[in-house]
């Protein structure tokens, strides 16, 4: 017999509306799933908070920009947000559902992409940036698993719950949010992020695209973070001899220590 744990959330309606059909995914703040819609018969991806978050404030507070942030955008290159609410205490957000895998998916059955291919990803993620700094929205956690690949060949940006107003410019303190294989520089010695620091994540992303493995290695995060402060990020061609000199100036533009030598945005 199968003595797994059964999701209690799998059956149950959401505020007399979501019917919760199964598990997606698992994030580090909440979890993912597919969900009919019985208001406009559609289905819908719906992020359901962790339980034992749901007391802490901070998450509460980043849950719900997320939604905010997301909201504000409607680019066809960003999941879009349709509602968010509270049912039995806990939060939660209902997104549009794109059947596909994720970036980092695919990275896992290729190792690495095509020129062609990551370009393809490329343009699409720069256009859903471009869209959230026009409207002053830093994501702060661009990498592959948030770059969602849809089976109709649709690509979108998700998770915007560690994004921030770019006037706020505001300090992580002790704890670095984000995954630390993308963190700039200026977030890993300062805590602080602005559209560059965005920038500086996707050249990490396309370096990962192109080679197959991310620019840094080591087996402690600090090992990583110290590097991103210290060390400039190689040409992706000493890893893929195949990449272009073009390509190796995009990844090395993007990827400057010094955020004043990246694009603006």
């Amino acid at each position: 017999m199968n003595s797994a744990p059964l999701d209690p959330l799998i059956g149950r309606t959401l505020d007399e509306r979501y019917v919760v059909r199964s598990r997606i995914a698992r994030g580090g703040m909440a979890m993912v799933y597919l969900a009919n819609d019985l208001r406009l018969q559609r289905r819908v991806a719906v992020k359901v908070m962790h339980q034992h978050l749901v007391e802490d404030e901070n998450f509460t507070r980043r849950f719900e920009q997320e939604a905010r942030s997301a909201a504000m955008l409607g680019h066809a290159n960003v999941v879009g947000v349709f509602d968010q609410g509270v049912d039995a205490g806990l939060p939660y957000l209902v997104m549009e559902y794109l059947p596909g895998i994720t970036l980092r998916e695919l990275l896992k059955q290729q190792t690495r992409l095509t020129a062609d291919q990551a370009l393809e990803i490329g343009e699409a993620v720069l256009g859903g940036l471009a869209a959230a700094h026009s409207a002053g929205i830093v994501h702060r956690d661009l990498k592959p698993e948030n770059v969602l690949l849809a089976d109709d060949g649709r690509i979108k940006i998700g998770d915007f719950g560690l994004a921030r107003a770019v006037s706020a410019n505001t300090t992580t303190g002790q704890a670095l949010l984000g995954t630390i294989a993308y963190l700039s520089p200026e977030l890993v010695t300062r805590g602080l992020a602005d559209a560059r620091s965005d920038v500086y994540a996707f050249g990490i992303m396309m370096f990962e695209m192109l080679t197959g493995r991310q620019p840094f290695q080591g087996e402690q995060a600090m090992q990583i973070a110290y590097q991103h402060a210290h060390s400039e990020v190689p040409l992706a061609s000493t890893v893929n001899p195949e990449v272009s000199p073009e390509l190796d100036e995009l990844v090395r533009w993007c990827t400057q220590r010094d955020p004043e030598l990246r694009p603006n945005d």
